[in-house]
């Protein structure tokens, strides 16, 4: 089903809590679709069932709408884009390693988990990944593959062309990423989970959508993607890779930042509009941190705005926000 309307996505991990970077990249996703009058998917990424954790699911979507954010499909509200998780997707994955597979772009690799501590399917930049992989696997001959294939059961690793990659990208300006960025990357661990590249490339693929608005630790993850689209022989969506929060550490905010989380905010008795509101000025929206409803930055919203440095979050914000 094909669409010219604008469709954008806010697409969670349900292995904790929302903490108030997921919240601020939520924020500027649902605006810059609201702001073209587009439609809004939420999407519940749980393809890895082990670090995924149901309860999260019904929390994340309390919080999300408490911050005045809504959508127009999603698990609980359905839609003609359906399912809305991706643990009920696993048939799409399958057919798309299939036509992979049938036009040579995946290969076995049978390298072990004390080998390659980096194999990974939640959503994270290519710098949490460790080294590249060295390619070990994909050269091997038919014979040692079957010999190998005996022993153990092998992943599915997606052969990366000998080509730079350039990514236009509507936040982030233009990057070019080196032949083979990231070395040949996993499409379906030993375990049977799909990684999470290819899943969300399907995903978007499968949804029609048409803007993807994340965060800057996501950009060097790109070009996988670009790759996938072009096998799979799609059109890519427009990326926005945003500059990232940072908690007072001088850290990148993660889900071990609890005082940070919205359950906990939520709990302190701060509102909804004040959380908005600075998020907005920590973003170049407002001049100054004042409350405000996510609804009355909707008009006003431009990317442009959103300036390209990371942002840290001061003494003066983590007060208000809880509660004082």
């Amino acid at each position: 089903m094909k669409t010219n309307v604008v469709r954008g996505r806010f697409a969670p991990t349900p292995s904790g809590q929302l903490h108030i970077g997921n919240a601020r990249t939520a924020l500027l996703a649902w605006l810059q679709i609201r702001h073209t009058g587009g439609r809004m998917v939420l999407r519940i990424e749980d393809i890895d069932k082990p670090r995924s954790r149901p309860e999260y699911v019904g929390q994340i979507m309390e919080d999300v709408r408490w911050l005045g954010l809504d959508w127009d499909e999603g698990p609980d509200v359905g839609g003609d884009y359906g399912p809305y998780s991706q643990s009920e997707r696993a048939y799409m994955y399958d057919e798309a390693i299939a036509r992979l597979s049938e036009h040579g772009h995946l290969y076995s690799c049978f390298c072990s988990r004390a080998q390659l501590q980096a194999i990974a399917s939640a959503p994270h930049g290519l710098d949490a990944e460790g080294p590249a992989y060295t390619g070990d696997c994909r050269f091997l001959s038919e014979a040692e593959r079957y010999a190998k294939k005996a022993l153990r059961a092998p992943s599915l690793r997606f052969a990366m062309p000998n080509r730079p990659i350039l990514v236009d990208d509507l936040a982030a300006g233009t990057t070019r990423f080196e032949a083979g960025a990231g070395g040949d990357f996993i499409v379906k661990r030993t375990d049977g989970i799909i990684g999470y590249q290819l899943a969300v490339v399907v995903d978007d693929i499968a949804m029609n959508i048409t803007d993807v608005l994340r965060g800057r630790d996501l950009l060097d993850s790109t070009p996988r993607q670009l790759l996938l689209y072009e096998a799979l022989g799609y059109t890519p969506p427009r990326f926005a890779h945003v500059p990232l929060l940072y908690a007072p550490d001088k850290q990148r905010l993660s889900k071990r930042h609890q005082s940070l989380a919205l359950a906990a905010i939520r709990a302190s008795g701060t509102s909804p509009e004040r959380v908005i509101g600075w998020l907005a000025f920590l973003s170049g929206l407002l001049d100054r941190p004042e409350p405000v409803k996510a609804s009355e930055l909707v008009d006003g919203f431009n990317l442009d705005k959103l300036g390209r440095e990371p942002v840290t979050i001061g003494p003066d914000m983590l007060r208000e926000l809880a509660g004082e």
